[in-house]
C-alpha cells in the first residue's frame, strides 16, 4: 500500500518551539520500501514527533530532507528502507557537509537503522533489532533516551564519487542479479515471503549462479595493484602474513572469479562475506576468489557464515586498491547493480561515520 504523505510536505518548517528533554532524533522512511506501509509510519508518530518524522519517494526528497536535519541540527537520524535507503541519505548528508557543501565544516549526525528494508547488511552489523513486536519503536525510544548502549565508527567503500559498505566484480554482482531474477519469477504467491530474503538469495546462489558458472567460463584474468599506503595480506584467521605490501606492488595477478572489498562484515541476510572487515581501522578487506562452483555449493553454509577459507581465497588489508580485469565482469556497489565494468578503482572514503550500536561497542 503506498503510504500517505504526512500533513506537512515543507521539508524546512520550524521544529516545535515547545522544549523537551529527549535529545532530538528524527526518522527517515524510504515511502517505496516493502516494509514501510502505512502501519509502520503509525506506529512510529506514537514516539516521534510529526515534525520529526520525515518521508522520501524520490532522490530530491531525500536531499530536502538532509537540507532539514542539518538546519535543524539533529544529533540523531535514523533511516528506514534498507542499505540503499540507508547509503543514499549518507552520500547526501555527507556531500553537504564536505568542503563544497552548503553546511561545509558542520559534523555529520549520529545515523541509526531501523530493520525495514531487504539485505539489512548494515541493520545486522549494529544488531537494530527486526520488525517482530514494537522492536523498531524501542530503538527509536532508546536513542531519544539517551539508552543505546554505544556507538561504532564505520568506515565506507569510495568508489566512483559514491560511497558504500561494500563493492565488488565479478560473481557477486552475478549473484545480485540472479536474486533480482530469482525473487520476480519465483517470489510470488505462497513462496513471496520466503523468496524475497536470504532463502531467495541462498537459492539464487544454490540453483542459479553456481549452475551457471558449472558449465560457463567462471574465472578471467585479472589484475589488483594496491594504491596508496601499505597493504596487509591476511591468513586463514585473519591475521597478517609476511610484510606490508608498499604503494604500487601487485597484490593478484591471474584468473579470479571475484573481487570485491568491504568495511564491514555483511553483504546482506547474515551473509558475512568480510569477516575481517573492522580489524584494522581506516582500512577496506579485500577479498579475491578463485574458488570453483562445486568448492562454493558444497561450502555454502560455511562461507555464509565467514567461516570458510580455503586456498583460493585471498584476503587483504588495504587502503586503496585498482581493479583490472580481462573483460566487463557484473559490479555492484552496494548491493545494487551497477552494470559491468572491466576495471574499477575502490577506496577507503575520507569519512567515516558514526552508526548507534545496540551492541554497546564504544
Amino acid at each position: 500500500m503506498l503510504v500517505q504523505p504526512l500533513r506537512s510536505t515543507d521539508f524546512r518548517r520550524s521544529p516545535s518551539a515547545l522544549p523537551s528533554a529527549e535529545p532530538k532524533v528524527a526518522v527517515l522512511l524510504n515511502a517505496n520500501a516493502r516494509k514501510v506501509d502505512a502501519r509502520v509510519v503509525k506506529l512510529l508518530s506514537h514516539v516521534v514527533p510529526e515534525e520529526d518524522l520525515f518521508l522520501s519517494r524520490s532522490p530530491l526528497d531525500a536531499r530536502r530532507i538532509a537540507q532539514t536535519v542539518l538546519e535543524r541540527g539533529y544529533p540523531t537520524v535514523f533511516t528506514g528502507g534498507g542499505d540503499g535507503t540507508f547509503m543514499g541519505f549518507v552520500n547526501e548528508v555527507l556531500q553537504q557537509v564536505g568542503p563544497r557543501g552548503k553546511f561545509a565544516g558542520q559534523a555529520a549526525p549520529r545515523f541509526g537503522i531501523l530493520k525495514l528494508g531487504t539485505g539489512n547488511g548494515i541493520a545486522a552489523f549494529v544488531n537494530a533489532s527486526s520488525t517482530r513486536g514494537d522492536g523498531i519503536l524501542n530503538d527509536v525510544v532508546r536513542a531519544r533516551a539517551s539508552e543505546v548502549p554505544g556507538t561504532r565508527r564505520m568506515d565506507l567503500v569510495q568508489v566512483d564519487g559514491q560511497r558504500a559498505p561494500f563493492a565488488g566484480l565479478g560473481v557477486d554482482g552475478k549473484v545480485l542479479n540472479d536474486y533480482i531474477a530469482v525473487k520476480e519469477t519465483l517470489g510470488k504467491g505462497m513462496f513471496k515471503r520466503v523468496m524475497s530474503g536470504g532463502g531467495g538469495y541462498f537459492s539464487a546462489v544454490a540453483f542459479k549462479t553456481v549452475p551457471h558458472y558449472l558449465t560457463s567460463s567462471v574465472s578471467v584474468e585479472c589484475e589488483v595493484i594496491n594504491g596508496a599506503g601499505e597493504a596487509f595480506r591476511l591468513g586463514a584467521d585473519g591475521h597478517e602474513v609476511g610484510a606490508p605490501l608498499a604503494p604500487g606492488a601487485t597484490l593478484y595477478r591471474g584468473k579470479l572469479m571475484m573481487a570485491a572489498a568491504g568495511t564491514m562484515p555483511f553483504y546482506g541476510y547474515g551473509f558475512r562475506m568480510f569477516p575481517y572487515a573492522n580489524d584494522r581501522r581506516g582500512y577496506l578487506q579485500l577479498r579475491l576468489g578463485q574458488v570453483s562452483p562445486t568448492q562454493v555449493l558444497a561450502n555454502l553454509p560455511r562461507l555464509w557464515n565467514g567461516r570458510w577459507a580455503p586456498e583460493g581465497l585471498h584476503d587483504f588489508h588495504a587502503k586503496d586498491v585498482t581493479i583490472r580485469f580481462a573483460k566487463p565482469m557484473p559490479f555492484q556497489i552496494g548491493g545494487d547493480a551497477a552494470g559491468y565494468r572491466e576495471q574499477v578503482t575502490l577506496s577507503v572514503a575520507p569519512e567515516s561515520i558514526e552508526l548507534l550500536d545496540f551492541n554497546g561497542v564504544q
